[in-house]
């Protein structure tokens, strides 16, 4: 007997601990001989399993509860010593979990396969019988290890418990009979289709493939249901891996029937903002980013990830075409009428496009996140970033504009981004952004998602998970603009059209009584730091050249203007005729939007107009005309080659690999463009293999390409 007299609670748990240590292993050292083991001796070492994972997660709970205040004398390294011994009892369980398995695939029956069913769910659902036996040996004392003679001890209560087991499992095999008599009158959605793979972790459970059907004969609280796939062996699945099956007829019947009225979500944002029903078109990818949490629900069950993180909703609506990029957005935009251009209007006086002021127009940036969870070791963080689109808390209303953030090793919570991009530094890392819109809509404001891109280290899959959003207004209740000044904004966790949900709930649990405590515990909320900056002339003037909406970065945004001053000249002042629709021959209207989505190229045509811009006279960088020729050919000879060389592979975000070789080709290719004066030797060189030329390099359709206005 091991009393806890004298001794702290810390001390008592690693006793015990020490104590299940050694069961375990003489458990496993009875097992060695299992070949030669028969059915009874199989599924008393098999019941040992199950008792000592029982005790293990006791003694885990009891590990949890700890509190260092609670120790009889000081404790070195209270928290490091908590973390070794949570790593014993995980060691523990998982050669219980091994056991287990291998006991249960040698020899087994199928009458003992429906008793390892039977088994299971007596270990899930007989919680108030474990606590009563565990108060029977509570009173300060562990289970005596005598070396295994207390089983032999105890026959007559053997006996009686194995009369128990069999009436058990008989009722548990009529049970399933049952179930297997009825599943022939089962409605069609008890039939589920697996959505990933699932290889058994312990006796009772049911291996199953990626769109296997399954067909579910009970549906149980915790989770985890009893399956039969078609060769008709049964077993337990967990919920999370299956999708119900759907057939055509109900396909289309529920794609008939359903109207964007039967979709309602009402919400409040962090700011009190309610939200609408949904009547846009890209609801759809909302939904999906809502209900597709089978692998994040398994991500949490693991522990891999906070409660509160879910699919990145900003993510899905990029994933769903251009409808929500900033090429998209770049476009000009048609009038109601589909004869004019709304955002495009030329000033003859001036010789060049009018600018065009819009409600909202100023300048963000983005200084830092705190306290952001970090996601466990099973997965391995590709990307940390920020997206943001203009939102009136129910739909998005511009581009999605994305940072990627900086951290460092010794702070891997706080994320940093890097304000007034120059040199070398990437847009895609540049803090400042410009954000542009003419809705009018009084809750309008800025969505902010905080992610993460991921693979899994078991499977190589990849996902992008939202650790939190916050919306910040832009206009109060008087329809009065907020003060420009910085903002300290705390995460919510879900996604935008949940309510209620917390990043971390555990921090909220955690919150004491006192102000001083609860006022810390806010200190540990993830959150977002950001300034809203007002224009000055300079800023106003350069920005009302772009689109009424868009947002981008301040790196890049003289070659936007650029791009739209061009664009004016060949859709206004060099056209034939307002009323002539032909295509359009120009290389740089026709792929420069192209680069929106692929930020290290912008990068390149920074770097390279930057340095050709240095070697002007005063006098030229006051030539409007000039400037343009000269951008032009900037473009003609760096990015246009660029775009279809078969050396430079396609983009692909957060693939560290793919990027650096993206990289090195456009430096390789600036550096021989700087030897050579311009690109025509790097065009004709044998080493240059190009894609095969199509049309769509050359020719502009602006009737294809401009927005369509819908107001």
């Amino acid at each position: 007997m091991l009393s806890g007299r004298g001794r702290g609670p810390l001390q008592i748990v690693q006793r015990r601990s020490q104590d299940l240590r050694v069961q375990v292993g003489r458990l496993l050292s009875e097992s060695q001989l299992k070949g030669a083991l028969d059915a009874k001796k199989r599924r008393e070492i098999y019941q040992r399993c199950i008792q000592l994972k029982r005790e293990i997660d006791e003694n885990r709970r009891a590990l949890k509860n700890l509190n260092k205040g609670d120790e009889l004398a000081p404790v070195g390294s209270y928290n490091q010593r908590k973390e070794d011994e949570e790593n014993v009892l995980e060691k523990l369980t998982k050669q219980l979990q091994e056991l287990a398995v291998t006991i249960s695939k040698e020899n087994v029956t199928p009458e003992e396969k429906v008793q390892n069913i039977s088994q299971t769910e007596e270990v899930e659902d007989s919680e108030e019988i474990d606590d009563d036996d565990d108060n029977d040996d509570s009173d300060g004392a562990a289970p005596a290890d005598d070396g295994g003679g207390g089983d032999d001890d105890n026959d007559d209560d053997d006996d009686d418990d194995s009369e128990d087991e069999e009436s058990e499992e008989e009722e548990e095999e009529e049970e399933v009979e049952e179930d297997d008599d009825s599943s022939d009158e089962q409605p069609i959605n008890n039939e589920y289709i697996a959505v990933g793979d699932f290889v058994a972790q312990q006796a009772g459970d049911l291996t199953f493939k990626k769109d296997e059907v399954l067909l579910i004969l009970k549906k149980k609280p915790d989770g985890w249901w009893v399956a039969k796939n078609i060769h008709g062996t049964k077993g337990l699945v967990p919920k999370t891996y299956l999708e119900p099956c759907v057939k055509e007829k109900e396909e289309q019947e529920y794609s008939e029937g359903e109207s964007e009225d039967d979709v309602e979500v009402v919400d409040e944002t962090a700011h009190g903002t309610e939200i609408k029903p949904r009547t846009d078109s890209h609801w759809n990818a909302i939904r999906k980013a809502i209900t597709e949490s089978n692998t994040i629900d398994v991500l949490t069950a693991m522990g891999a990830i906070p409660t509160g993180f879910r699919p990145s909703t900003l993510h899905q609506l990029l994933e769903e075409g251009n409808r929500f990029q900033a090429s998209y957005f770049l476009q000009p935009e048609l009038s109601p009428s589909q004869l004019a251009f709304k955002d495009m209007i030329w000033d003859s006086e001036n010789g060049t496009i009018k600018p065009r002021p819009s409600r909202v127009s100023m300048i963000l940036t983005l200084w830092s996140c705190k306290m952001i969870p970090l996601p466990g070791v099973s997965l391995q963080v590709l990307s940390r970033h920020v997206r943001l689109c203009l939102f009136d808390g129910s739909k998005v209303l511009s581009n999605i504009h994305t940072v990627r953030a900086t951290w460092q090793p010794k702070q891997p919570k706080t994320w940093t981004f890097s304000p007034r991009v120059t040199g070398i530094l990437p847009c895609l890392l540049d803090g400042d952004c410009f954000i542009r819109s003419s809705s009018s809509s009084p809750e309008l404001g800025i969505l902010f998602e905080v992610g993460i891109s991921y693979v899994r280290n078991s499977t190589d899959e990849k996902g992008e998970l939202s650790c939190g959003w916050v919306f910040l207004k832009l206009f109060d209740a008087n329809g009065i603009p907020v003060p420009p000044k910085t903002y300290e904004l705390y995460l919510n966790g879900g996604t935008p059209y949940e309510k209620g949900i917390e990043v971390d709930p555990s921090f909220s649990r955690r919150a004491a009584g006192s102000v001083f405590q609860q006022m810390m515990t806010l200190r540990k909320q993830p959150q977002l730091l950001v300034k809203l900056r007002s224009l000055n002339r300079r800023s106003r003037s350069i920005l009302s050249l772009l689109p009424e909406t868009l947002i981008g970065s301040m790196s890049y945004v003289q070659l936007l203007v650029f791009y739209r001053e061009i664009l004016g000249d060949v859709l206004l002042k060099d056209r034939i005729s307002l009323q002539n629709a032909d295509l359009i021959s120009s290389p740089i209207i026709s792929t420069f939007p192209k680069l929106m989505e692929q930020p290290d190229l912008m990068d390149v045509l920074r770097i390279a107009w930057t340095e050709k811009e240095s070697t002007f006279k005063r006098s030229e960088k006051r030539d409007r005309e000039f400037l343009k020729s000269m951008f032009i050919l900037v473009y003609h000879d760096c990015i246009y080659p660029l775009l279809h060389s078969t050396l430079l592979p396609p983009f692909r975000w957060a693939d560290e690999e793919t990027e650096a070789t993206r990289w090195k080709v456009s430096y390789d290719f600036l550096k021989q463009n700087q030897e050579n004066s311009n690109a025509l030797h790097a065009l004709l060189s044998p080493e240059g293999i190009h894609e095969p030329f199509d049309i769509s390099e050359q020719a502009y359709d602006f009737l294809g390409e401009a927005r369509k206005n819908v107001d």
